[in-house]
């Protein structure tokens, strides 16, 4: 049997969940693919530690990423010091003397402690490139696939896969848990919905590429069910 393509399966991921946002490719590379453009917003002005990038942090990449193919390169996501982490591309020591770092623990939204326990990347990445699953751009493979969700969408989630595990702040830090292996979900975080924009109702899940077949067949037969058992519901409803 042909596996599925990535563009099937964004298909398929979208259907079954009724997603509003399409499902955005993440992809680790030592270098960015010929095959992308760069993505050509302008750099800003530093900050006064020396902070500067094209968007405002590297959540905001998988809100454009839903729309068109791109590649960014590590200073592209220079801005945000959480983001430059999460994502692989600076150690703890690298931005741990940064202005927006000394922010967030001065007005302890995180402690110290845990910051030391904040997932990243397994690998420092030369390019990191985004697109929307289901028009990918030949060539790419994705390392991870990022979902925007509601809560009846997360819970067909929590329900088709076992693995999956629900995580708070920051945000960013469920690409690093799938691009290790582990799908992961995030209620959301201040810092990020301030900065992508994001509803007050959606939240994210990550999901490893490398079993994103597997997962989409049991996403698949669980909002099937789901959908079976609303429809008693409401059918049963009638009597009151």
């Amino acid at each position: 049997m042909t596996s599925p393509t990535w563009q099937e399966l964004g298909r398929r991921l979208t259907e079954a969940l009724h997603l509003a946002v399409a499902p955005v490719a993440i992809a680790f590379g030592a270098e960015a693919p010929a095959a992308l453009p760069a993505f050509d917003a302008p750099m800003s002005e530093p900050a006064p530690d020396g902070r500067r990038g094209r968007v405002p942090a590297s959540c905001v990449f998988w809100i454009h990423g839903a729309d068109h193919n791109f590649s960014t390169l590590p200073a592209d996501h220079g801005n945000c010091s959480v983001g430059r982490y999460t994502h692989g591309l600076a150690s703890l020591e690298d931005v741990a003397g940064n202005d927006d770092v000394a922010a967030l623990l001065e007005s302890g939204w995180v402690s110290p402690e845990a910051v030391g326990t904040i997932p990243a990347v397994s690998v420092r990445p030369g390019a990191i490139s985004y697109g929307p699953l289901g028009d990918l751009a030949p060539g790419i493979e994705p390392d991870v696939v990022l979902l925007r969700v509601n809560g009846r969408q997360l819970m067909v989630l929590s329900d088709a896969l076992a693995e999956l595990t629900i995580q708070g702040k920051p945000q960013c830090h469920i690409v690093a848990l799938a691009e290790r292996g582990t799908p992961a979900a995030s209620v959301g975080c201040a810092l990020s919905r301030s900065r992508t924009g994001m509803r007050p109702e959606e939240m994210t899940c990550a999901l490893p590429a490398a079993r994103l077949a597997e997962a989409v067949e049991a996403i698949e037969q669980t909002a099937a069910v789901d959908s079976g058992v609303a429809r008693y519901a409401a059918s049963d409803a009638r009597r009151f």
